[in-house]
């Protein structure tokens, strides 16, 4: 129950400060993006922004020997740059480009914007299904539901 209590508390911690600072609004990431058109460099100033509380939050967790509410800390099992990888930020990019959203501000602005959001969310969801049955040749088929 804590564990879920902190993660919607997390949540909705994020959510507020995406619609705060600007960047649920895709108008404002594409802005960011059109570097030759009417640029907007809001973005970088965000993202600066959130390295110093994770830059802290790095600092907190090497003194930790487990997380507050879990038993161990869930972090990637390899740091390897791969073909997966690479296709899969390409693809995220490009995304973010065309719609000006990525997962945390799309469900974000579902709250917002449901019928203009609603459709990217659905296919965001679909391709999180697709990458979890259709695997790259260099990667052994995973199991739904299991990391």
């Amino acid at each position: 129950m804590t564990r879920a209590l902190i993660a919607l508390l997390s949540g909705l911690l994020f959510g507020a400060g995406l619609a705060y600072s600007g960047m649920s609004d895709p108008a404002r990431v594409q802005a960011f993006l059109d570097l030759f058109g009417q640029w907007d460099p809001t973005l970088a100033f965000v993202m600066g922004g959130a390295m110093l509380p994770m830059a802290a939050a790095w600092v907190i967790k090497s003194r930790l020997s487990a997380p507050l509410a879990a038993p161990t800390f869930d972090l990637p099992g390899t740091t390897r740059l791969d073909r997966p990888l690479a296709i899969g930020a390409i693809l995220f990019g490009m995304g973010w480009g065309i719609a000006g959203l990525c997962p945390g501000p799309a469900l974000a602005d579902l709250a917002i914007a449901p019928d203009d959001v609603t459709p990217f969310v659905v296919a965001m969801f679909v391709g999180m299904a697709v990458q979890r049955f259709v695997p790259f040749p260099s990667q052994k088929p995973k199991q739904a539901g299991l990391k």
